[in-house]
């Protein structure tokens, strides 16, 4: 069977203009679509592609007006950029008036921002590890065990 790739991820917006700007001019990310339609679950809509610059893309949709359901934790739901240095990132953020929040998880350096219509998003440094399996349903495990 052929191996999985992340396609897109989707994100619903509130303010078209602003998302725009701030996906386009402050995260730099490229405009390559954008369409529109009179129903989707009731509500006229509009999508905007761009592309992340490494072949894949990020759609934001705006239902007509409708609030961006917010999850419990703020940063539970979150879309994470990688780059190579966090150092432009942090001045670039800065610069453009985004506040935004730094966090050292040991094995990555991370910052966390809101987009306008209040969606988490993060900029890491991660470095790409080997999948440890094993590792990890022990850890699912040891946590079912205790729930």
């Amino acid at each position: 069977m052929q191996a999985l790739e992340l396609d897109h991820a989707a994100i619903q917006i509130e303010d078209v203009a602003a998302s725009l700007a701030f996906y386009r001019d402050v995260l730099g990310l490229t405009l390559a679509d954008a369409m529109s339609g009179d129903d989707w679950g009731g509500h006229p809509w509009l999508m905007m592609i761009f592309d992340a610059h490494d072949g894949r893309q990020l759609a934001l949709t705006s239902l007509g007006g409708a609030k961006v359901p917010r999850p419990v934790v703020d940063d539970v739901v979150h879309h994470a950029f990688g780059a190579k240095a966090l150092a432009p990132w942090r001045d670039r953020l800065r610069d453009t008036g985004v506040e935004f929040t730094e966090e050292d998880h040991g094995a990555q350096q991370s910052i966390y921002f809101k987009d306008p219509s209040g969606n988490m998003l993060e900029i890491t440094t991660r470095p790409r590890l080997e999948p440890q399996p094993a590792d990890a349903v022990k850890v699912i495990e040891t946590w079912l065990a205790s729930t």
